[in-house]
């Protein structure tokens, strides 16, 4: 039986209509404070068939605030089933975005509408689109005891702390998990090694960690402190977003059976 490795995932973040990479801590409602990695001259559908070209499988498209649905729409009909879909998604309208082509969809804010979780969207979530096409997005913010739930584009943080016992209840409703580290989101500085860590030994069931990626041993990295058990996602380090890890680089790790 072959081992398990870490795979590099891709991303497809749209805001304002644009595909960006944006540092995540600087998200907020005041656009003065919006710090911008890399504006794309590409549309959404150009990655998406790059993804679509190389097999960047379980690929992520995030609707970062208004005027994103068109684009999002654009990247799904490009690979349809392929790629997962996350940012305003609640119990009315995910059933929409699977019909609309995702493989997935990917849900935070909605699951804690005052700060703690709500037991009651949750199942009626997995009543619309079922526990397989469910993606919870637990992305965090550090604290002095751990890791905290952050919502609202990560401006606010929630009572839902990252631990064992939370991670293995909600995974009795998903198929699988998101974490992006907000703190360390969009800075390539490197990942939050204490997370990744972590995730590998509470998550029985997939997740993808995202969040400071900075060269191709980040994956390695990913793999050795998870065993295996947590795939990375690369956003502004990429080439293909003006950085300089190189698209091609990645694709080939995941293609090879010992990277």
């Amino acid at each position: 039986m072959v081992e398990r490795r870490s795979k590099f995932v891709g991303c497809i973040d749209i805001h304002n209509g644009q595909v960006k990479q944006i540092v995540g801590n600087t998200l907020s409602d005041e656009s003065s404070t919006l710090k911008t990695n890399f504006v794309s001259t590409h549309d959404s559908a150009y990655y998406a068939e790059l993804y679509k070209t190389n097999n960047v499988l379980n690929s992520h498209v995030i609707k970062l605030g208004p005027n994103c649905e068109e684009a999002a729409e654009l990247a799904l009909k490009t690979w349809p089933k392929k790629l997962q879909i996350g940012g305003g998604i609640t119990a009315d309208n995910a059933s929409q975005w699977i019909e609309k082509g995702a493989s997935k969809v990917i849900v935070t804010s909605y699951l804690f509408p005052s700060g703690k979780l709500d037991m009651q969207r949750l199942e009626a979530l997995v009543q619309s689109v079922s526990k397989e096409n469910l993606v919870i997005d637990l992305s965090c913010r550090r604290t002095q005891t751990g890791w905290v739930v952050a919502m609202d584009r990560w401006q606010r943080l929630t009572e839902f702390e990252l631990n064992e016992q939370n991670i293995k209840e909600l995974s009795k409703y998903c198929s699988e998990f998101l974490v992006h580290a907000a703190d360390v989101e969009g800075l390539c500085q490197g990942i939050d090694e204490q997370l990744v860590q972590k995730l590998g030994e509470w998550c029985d069931i997939p997740v993808v960690y995202a969040g400071g990626a900075r060269d191709a041993s980040d994956l390695i990295k990913v793999n050795t402190l998870s065993h295996g058990k947590v795939d990375l996602t690369y956003g502004s380090s990429l080439d293909i977003f003006g950085g300089k890890v190189k698209f091609t680089e990645m694709v080939a790790m995941n293609n090879n059976e010992q990277y």
